[in-house]
Protein backbone atom coordinates (compact mmCIF):
# COMPACT_ATOMS: atom_id res chain seq x y z
CA UNK A 1 0.00 0.00 0.00
CA UNK A 2 1.69 3.13 -0.82
CA UNK A 3 2.24 6.13 1.63
CA UNK A 4 -1.10 8.24 0.27
CA UNK A 5 -3.10 5.44 2.09
CA UNK A 6 -1.60 4.83 4.82
CA UNK A 7 -3.91 3.85 8.03
CA UNK A 8 -4.08 5.62 10.87
CA UNK A 9 -6.32 3.22 11.87
CA UNK A 10 -5.49 -0.21 12.74
CA UNK A 11 -7.82 -2.02 14.52
CA UNK A 12 -12.09 -1.41 14.68
CA UNK A 13 -14.56 -2.08 17.60
CA UNK A 14 -17.51 -3.95 16.68
CA UNK A 15 -20.47 -1.75 18.10
CA UNK A 16 -23.47 -3.98 16.49
CA UNK A 17 -23.04 -6.58 19.76
CA UNK A 18 -23.84 -3.51 22.02
CA UNK A 19 -27.63 -2.70 21.20
CA UNK A 20 -28.31 -5.78 23.93
CA UNK A 21 -25.91 -5.75 26.75
CA UNK A 22 -28.22 -6.94 29.23
CA UNK A 23 -28.87 -10.09 26.93
CA UNK A 24 -25.40 -11.13 26.01
CA UNK A 25 -25.49 -14.35 27.73
CA UNK A 26 -28.68 -15.19 26.55
CA UNK A 27 -27.55 -13.94 22.76
CA UNK A 28 -24.73 -16.01 22.93
CA UNK A 29 -26.72 -19.19 23.92
CA UNK A 30 -29.27 -18.52 21.09
CA UNK A 31 -26.69 -18.20 18.74
CA UNK A 32 -24.61 -20.80 19.58
CA UNK A 33 -27.45 -23.72 19.44
CA UNK A 34 -28.25 -21.86 15.83
CA UNK A 35 -24.55 -22.52 15.17
CA UNK A 36 -25.14 -25.60 15.86
CA UNK A 37 -27.83 -26.25 14.27
CA UNK A 38 -26.07 -25.06 10.90
CA UNK A 39 -23.60 -27.09 11.49
CA UNK A 40 -24.98 -30.42 12.24
CA UNK A 41 -27.82 -29.67 9.39
CA UNK A 42 -26.21 -29.03 6.63
CA UNK A 43 -23.34 -31.81 7.43
CA UNK A 44 -25.93 -34.00 7.40
CA UNK A 45 -26.83 -33.42 4.05
CA UNK A 46 -23.13 -33.41 3.03
CA UNK A 47 -22.74 -36.89 4.10
CA UNK A 48 -25.64 -38.36 3.31
CA UNK A 49 -26.03 -37.27 -0.89
CA UNK A 50 -22.19 -38.83 -0.36
CA UNK A 51 -22.72 -42.00 1.21
CA UNK A 52 -26.55 -42.64 -0.42
CA UNK A 53 -26.48 -43.60 -3.88
CA UNK A 54 -29.39 -43.05 -5.11
CA UNK A 55 -29.00 -39.41 -4.37
CA UNK A 56 -25.77 -39.51 -6.77
CA UNK A 57 -28.07 -37.01 -9.46
CA UNK A 58 -27.27 -33.80 -10.54
CA UNK A 59 -30.06 -32.05 -8.12
CA UNK A 60 -28.29 -33.29 -5.18
CA UNK A 61 -24.57 -32.87 -5.99
CA UNK A 62 -25.39 -29.21 -6.14
CA UNK A 63 -27.24 -29.52 -3.07
CA UNK A 64 -24.50 -31.02 -1.23
CA UNK A 65 -22.55 -27.96 -2.61
CA UNK A 66 -25.02 -25.56 -0.97
CA UNK A 67 -24.71 -27.17 2.29
CA UNK A 68 -20.72 -27.05 2.26
CA UNK A 69 -21.12 -22.96 1.34
CA UNK A 70 -23.84 -22.71 3.85
CA UNK A 71 -21.77 -23.70 6.49
CA UNK A 72 -18.85 -22.08 5.35
CA UNK A 73 -20.49 -18.70 4.60
CA UNK A 74 -21.74 -19.18 8.30
CA UNK A 75 -18.37 -19.64 9.80
CA UNK A 76 -16.85 -16.48 8.50
CA UNK A 77 -18.95 -14.69 10.84
CA UNK A 78 -20.80 -17.03 13.63
CA UNK A 79 -17.86 -17.85 15.70
CA UNK A 80 -16.21 -14.30 15.83
CA UNK A 81 -19.29 -12.82 17.00
CA UNK A 82 -20.06 -15.83 19.53
CA UNK A 83 -16.24 -14.83 21.20
CA UNK A 84 -17.63 -10.90 20.96
CA UNK A 85 -20.59 -11.41 23.04
CA UNK A 86 -18.86 -12.60 26.12
CA UNK A 87 -15.77 -9.92 25.42
CA UNK A 88 -15.56 -6.62 26.73
CA UNK A 89 -13.37 -4.82 23.85
CA UNK A 90 -15.28 -6.36 20.35
CA UNK A 91 -12.12 -5.33 18.20
CA UNK A 92 -10.90 -6.78 15.35
CA UNK A 93 -7.07 -5.70 13.11
CA UNK A 94 -7.13 -4.39 9.91
CA UNK A 95 -6.06 -6.99 8.19
CA UNK A 96 -8.76 -9.48 10.01
CA UNK A 97 -11.45 -7.45 9.38
CA UNK A 98 -10.82 -7.70 5.42
CA UNK A 99 -10.05 -10.95 5.82
CA UNK A 100 -13.29 -11.78 6.82
CA UNK A 101 -14.78 -9.24 4.22
CA UNK A 102 -13.42 -11.32 1.69
CA UNK A 103 -14.53 -14.56 2.54
CA UNK A 104 -18.12 -13.13 3.55
CA UNK A 105 -18.28 -12.28 -0.49
CA UNK A 106 -16.15 -15.26 -1.50
CA UNK A 107 -19.07 -17.48 -0.09
CA UNK A 108 -22.02 -15.20 -0.52
CA UNK A 109 -20.92 -14.94 -4.46
CA UNK A 110 -20.59 -18.65 -4.67
CA UNK A 111 -24.04 -19.36 -3.43
CA UNK A 112 -25.45 -16.55 -5.55
CA UNK A 113 -23.86 -18.57 -8.58
CA UNK A 114 -24.93 -22.36 -7.26
CA UNK A 115 -28.37 -21.11 -6.71
CA UNK A 116 -28.55 -20.05 -10.48
CA UNK A 117 -27.12 -23.53 -11.59
CA UNK A 118 -29.77 -25.13 -9.72
CA UNK A 119 -32.53 -22.98 -11.28
CA UNK A 120 -30.48 -24.34 -14.53
CA UNK A 121 -31.04 -27.81 -13.52
CA UNK A 122 -34.18 -27.97 -12.14
CA UNK A 123 -35.04 -26.38 -15.56
CA UNK A 124 -33.04 -29.29 -17.41
CA UNK A 125 -34.94 -31.99 -15.44
CA UNK A 126 -38.22 -30.67 -16.36
CA UNK A 127 -37.75 -28.78 -19.98
CA UNK A 128 -35.50 -31.84 -21.29
CA UNK A 129 -36.31 -35.20 -18.96
CA UNK A 130 -34.77 -37.78 -21.61
CA UNK A 131 -31.61 -35.89 -21.91
CA UNK A 132 -31.06 -34.56 -18.32
CA UNK A 133 -28.49 -37.43 -17.44
CA UNK A 134 -26.69 -36.82 -20.82
CA UNK A 135 -26.33 -33.15 -20.09
CA UNK A 136 -26.49 -32.75 -16.48
CA UNK A 137 -23.18 -35.39 -16.08
CA UNK A 138 -20.53 -35.70 -13.54
CA UNK A 139 -17.94 -33.85 -15.68
CA UNK A 140 -20.49 -30.84 -16.15
CA UNK A 141 -21.27 -30.27 -12.79
CA UNK A 142 -18.00 -30.35 -11.67
CA UNK A 143 -17.39 -27.56 -14.38
CA UNK A 144 -20.17 -25.73 -13.34
CA UNK A 145 -19.45 -25.82 -9.68
CA UNK A 146 -15.95 -24.90 -10.65
CA UNK A 147 -16.92 -21.99 -12.68
CA UNK A 148 -19.09 -20.43 -9.33
CA UNK A 149 -15.95 -20.92 -7.18
CA UNK A 150 -13.63 -18.91 -9.48
CA UNK A 151 -16.20 -15.90 -10.53
CA UNK A 152 -16.83 -15.45 -6.76
CA UNK A 153 -13.01 -15.88 -6.12
CA UNK A 154 -12.53 -12.67 -8.80
CA UNK A 155 -15.62 -10.97 -7.48
CA UNK A 156 -14.10 -10.76 -3.74
CA UNK A 157 -10.35 -10.03 -5.10
CA UNK A 158 -12.31 -6.63 -6.84
CA UNK A 159 -14.06 -6.37 -3.68
CA UNK A 160 -11.57 -6.53 -1.07
CA UNK A 161 -8.50 -4.48 -3.47
CA UNK A 162 -11.46 -1.66 -3.56
CA UNK A 163 -12.06 -1.85 0.18
CA UNK A 164 -8.09 -0.97 0.29
CA UNK A 165 -8.09 1.62 -1.56
CA UNK A 166 -9.96 3.45 1.67
CA UNK A 167 -8.13 5.72 3.94
CA UNK A 168 -9.23 5.51 7.84
CA UNK A 169 -8.27 8.27 9.56
CA UNK A 170 -11.05 7.69 12.74
CA UNK A 171 -13.46 6.93 14.50
CA UNK A 172 -12.80 3.40 13.85
CA UNK A 173 -16.11 2.12 15.35
CA UNK A 174 -18.15 0.17 13.55
CA UNK A 175 -21.91 -0.01 13.69
CA UNK A 176 -22.20 -3.98 12.59
CA UNK A 177 -21.64 -7.18 13.90
CA UNK A 178 -19.43 -7.80 11.39
CA UNK A 179 -16.51 -6.26 8.84
CA UNK A 180 -18.61 -5.64 5.33
CA UNK A 181 -18.34 -2.98 2.79
CA UNK A 182 -21.07 -0.20 3.92
CA UNK A 183 -20.04 -0.14 7.32
CA UNK A 184 -16.55 0.43 6.64
CA UNK A 185 -17.28 2.73 3.86
CA UNK A 186 -19.41 4.98 5.97
CA UNK A 187 -16.16 5.22 8.40
CA UNK A 188 -13.95 6.16 5.36
CA UNK A 189 -12.19 9.32 4.86
CA UNK A 190 -11.87 8.96 1.64
CA UNK A 191 -13.35 10.19 -1.78
CA UNK A 192 -15.43 6.70 -2.12
CA UNK A 193 -17.87 7.79 -5.06
CA UNK A 194 -15.92 5.99 -8.00
CA UNK A 195 -15.23 3.13 -5.57
CA UNK A 196 -18.76 3.02 -4.30
CA UNK A 197 -19.70 2.87 -7.98
CA UNK A 198 -17.02 -0.21 -8.58
CA UNK A 199 -18.41 -1.56 -5.59
CA UNK A 200 -22.14 -1.44 -6.68
CA UNK A 201 -21.38 -2.43 -10.29
CA UNK A 202 -19.17 -5.45 -9.15
CA UNK A 203 -22.01 -6.70 -6.89
CA UNK A 204 -24.77 -5.75 -9.10
CA UNK A 205 -23.09 -7.53 -12.11
CA UNK A 206 -23.53 -11.20 -10.47
CA UNK A 207 -26.41 -10.35 -9.05
CA UNK A 208 -27.77 -9.51 -12.48
CA UNK A 209 -26.95 -12.20 -14.59
CA UNK A 210 -28.01 -14.61 -11.75
CA UNK A 211 -31.28 -12.84 -11.77
CA UNK A 212 -31.59 -13.20 -15.66
CA UNK A 213 -30.17 -16.88 -15.78
CA UNK A 214 -33.28 -17.53 -12.96
CA UNK A 215 -36.07 -15.90 -14.86
CA UNK A 216 -34.96 -17.35 -18.25
CA UNK A 217 -35.22 -21.61 -16.23
CA UNK A 218 -38.40 -20.48 -14.27
CA UNK A 219 -39.99 -19.00 -17.85
CA UNK A 220 -38.90 -22.23 -19.47
CA UNK A 221 -40.44 -24.42 -16.25
CA UNK A 222 -43.48 -22.71 -16.01
CA UNK A 223 -43.85 -22.46 -19.95
CA UNK A 224 -43.75 -26.78 -20.07
CA UNK A 225 -45.90 -27.41 -16.83
CA UNK A 226 -48.43 -25.32 -18.04
CA UNK A 227 -48.51 -27.60 -21.31
CA UNK A 228 -47.94 -31.01 -19.13
CA UNK A 229 -51.47 -32.34 -18.79
CA UNK A 230 -50.41 -34.77 -16.09
CA UNK A 231 -51.14 -33.35 -12.54
CA UNK A 232 -48.81 -35.73 -10.47
CA UNK A 233 -46.18 -34.12 -12.70
CA UNK A 234 -46.81 -30.95 -12.56
CA UNK A 235 -47.52 -30.99 -8.97
CA UNK A 236 -43.75 -32.61 -8.43
CA UNK A 237 -42.32 -29.98 -10.68
CA UNK A 238 -44.20 -26.88 -8.79
CA UNK A 239 -43.39 -28.91 -5.25
CA UNK A 240 -39.41 -29.42 -6.16
CA UNK A 241 -39.38 -25.76 -7.24
CA UNK A 242 -41.33 -24.29 -4.69
CA UNK A 243 -38.58 -24.94 -2.51
CA UNK A 244 -36.03 -23.29 -4.79
CA UNK A 245 -37.47 -20.58 -5.17
CA UNK A 246 -37.97 -20.00 -1.32
CA UNK A 247 -34.58 -20.45 -1.05
CA UNK A 248 -33.77 -17.76 -3.79
CA UNK A 249 -35.69 -15.40 -2.41
CA UNK A 250 -34.51 -15.65 1.05
CA UNK A 251 -30.66 -15.26 0.06
CA UNK A 252 -31.37 -12.76 -3.10
CA UNK A 253 -33.89 -10.28 -0.89
CA UNK A 254 -31.68 -9.47 1.91
CA UNK A 255 -28.52 -9.02 -0.22
CA UNK A 256 -30.19 -7.03 -2.91
CA UNK A 257 -31.39 -4.53 0.25
CA UNK A 258 -27.78 -4.51 1.44
CA UNK A 259 -25.59 -4.16 -1.75
CA UNK A 260 -27.53 -2.77 -4.35
CA UNK A 261 -27.31 0.39 -3.16
CA UNK A 262 -25.17 3.35 -2.15
CA UNK A 263 -23.14 3.35 1.76
CA UNK A 264 -26.09 4.93 3.87
CA UNK A 265 -26.43 3.36 7.13
CA UNK A 266 -29.84 2.03 7.91
CA UNK A 267 -31.00 0.87 11.28
CA UNK A 268 -32.52 -2.22 9.57
CA UNK A 269 -28.91 -3.12 7.91
CA UNK A 270 -27.85 -4.95 11.39
CA UNK A 271 -30.92 -7.10 11.26
CA UNK A 272 -31.07 -8.07 7.95
CA UNK A 273 -27.57 -9.15 7.98
CA UNK A 274 -28.06 -11.31 10.54
CA UNK A 275 -30.82 -12.87 8.31
CA UNK A 276 -28.77 -13.82 5.12
CA UNK A 277 -25.79 -14.33 7.26
CA UNK A 278 -27.31 -16.85 10.20
CA UNK A 279 -30.80 -17.70 9.16
CA UNK A 280 -30.52 -18.34 5.83
CA UNK A 281 -27.78 -21.39 6.36
CA UNK A 282 -29.90 -22.59 8.67
CA UNK A 283 -33.38 -22.84 6.44
CA UNK A 284 -31.73 -23.61 3.69
CA UNK A 285 -31.11 -27.47 4.66
CA UNK A 286 -34.42 -27.60 6.38
CA UNK A 287 -36.58 -26.28 3.39
CA UNK A 288 -35.18 -28.64 0.85
CA UNK A 289 -35.85 -31.66 2.94
CA UNK A 290 -38.93 -30.72 4.44
CA UNK A 291 -40.43 -30.55 1.04
CA UNK A 292 -38.70 -33.32 -0.35
CA UNK A 293 -39.59 -36.69 0.19
CA UNK A 294 -37.05 -38.34 -1.52
CA UNK A 295 -34.27 -36.39 0.58
CA UNK A 296 -36.51 -37.09 4.04
CA UNK A 297 -36.36 -40.64 3.34
CA UNK A 298 -32.26 -40.98 2.40
CA UNK A 299 -31.25 -39.28 5.66
CA UNK A 300 -33.43 -41.49 8.10
CA UNK A 301 -31.94 -44.52 5.68
CA UNK A 302 -28.39 -43.12 6.50
CA UNK A 303 -29.34 -42.23 10.06
CA UNK A 304 -31.20 -45.87 10.67
CA UNK A 305 -28.05 -47.55 9.14
CA UNK A 306 -25.68 -45.66 11.63
CA UNK A 307 -27.79 -46.54 14.23
CA UNK A 308 -27.60 -49.78 13.87
CA UNK A 309 -23.94 -50.35 13.34
CA UNK A 310 -23.54 -48.58 16.55
CA UNK A 311 -25.91 -51.19 18.42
Amino acid sequence: MNATHQQNVEEFTLLGLNTFPNLSIALFILLLIVYILILIANLLIMVTVYFESHLHSAMYYFLSRLSLVDLCYASVTVPKMLVDFLSKTNTVSLGACFTQLFFLHFFAGTECLLLTVMAYDRYVAICNPLRYSSIMNKVICCWLEAVCWVISFFHSIVQIILTCQLKFCGPNRIDHFFCDIHPLSVLSCSDIFIIEIIFVANSGLIATLSFIILLISYMGIINTVVKTRSDEGTGKAFSTCASHLIVVTLFFGPSIFIYMRPSVSFAADKMVSIFYTVLTPLLNPIIYTLRNKEAKAAIKSFLGKKLSWTH
